[in-house]
């Protein structure tokens, strides 16, 4: 779901795991509860030898968890975007909230509603699910812009920001 080249490959572990550089590629692993590892199909590398591989959804809440392992929110809205027939909502809202991070709720609801990719029974779960705490939408960027109360946004990024990243 990628528009930029990837220097660099993150996969998430429950083990603690250094970085590493395999055949010039760089793998950087990033430490997750054993309790939040869901979302994966196995994927065949040879006959004998599988891997994990987060699935559509999974693979958009992470990159909502965490921005900065995959370029940045606008990344994800790209993604988000270009594979919005492939994914289910439902899933996206479950796993979101079997999460239980709060940013990510935040981030995934305003996001499903602008595009009007969700429909309002599941964007009802994800605001129950609201704190009274303000987030960013994007943390890789500089905390400034309009606060959005029904998602409790700080939105820096602008909807037509976001507009004119998810058609290029």
């Amino acid at each position: 779901m990628v528009t930029q080249p990837q220097l660099v490959v993150v996969a998430s572990s429950t083990k603690r795991i250094r970085s590493q550089t395999l055949h010039g590629t760089k793998f950087r692993f990033v430490f997750i509860r054993a309790e939040d590892y869901f979302g994966t199909s196995k994927h065949w590398v040879t006959k004998q030898e599988s891997v994990d591989i987060s699935d559509l959804e999974r693979t958009i809440i992470d990159g909502l968890r965490q921005p900065q392992y995959c370029g940045g929110v606008t990344e994800v809205v790209k993604g988000l975007w270009m594979r919005r027939q492939d994914m289910q909502a439902t899933k996206l809202v479950d796993y979101a909230l079997r999460l239980g991070t709060g940013a990510v709720i935040r981030r995934l609801g305003y996001l499903l509603e602008l595009y009007g990719v969700a429909s309002e029974t599941e964007l009802a779960k994800l605001r129950n699910a609201l704190t009274a705490a303000y987030v960013p939408l994007d943390p890789v960027l500089p905390r400034d812009g309009s606060h959005l109360r029904r998602w409790r946004l700080q939105l820096n990024i602008t909807p037509e920001e976001l507009e004119t990243t998810r058609t290029t």
